[in-house]
């Protein structure tokens, strides 16, 4: 799976070809989810509500780079939250 970010030890990547909705995967230490782009909800697994906290800045800031590179499985890297 492509590692498209990493930031204070979160690691967010994406399938491609994968289902809808559209989504990025969150890794911190043994937490793991799936987060909807365009709700920012949640969709499976669960995270501590401060790296939660962390990763909806952080889509907040990319979610159009998100949902292109989801759209268009053109595979990049993100800029970090800083």
């Amino acid at each position: 799976m492509p590692e498209i970010s990493r930031f204070l030890g979160i690691i967010i990547t994406m399938y491609f070809n994968e289902h809808n909705p559209p989504h990025f995967h969150v890794r911190y230490n043994e937490y793991r989810a799936s987060v909807e782009i365009k709700t920012l909800n949640v969709i499976s697994g669960v995270l501590p509500a401060r790296v939660r906290g962390l990763v909806d800045e952080w889509a907040e800031i990319h979610r159009d780079e998100l949902l292109e590179i989801w759209e268009n499985g053109d595979f990049r890297t993100i800029e970090p939250l800083v």
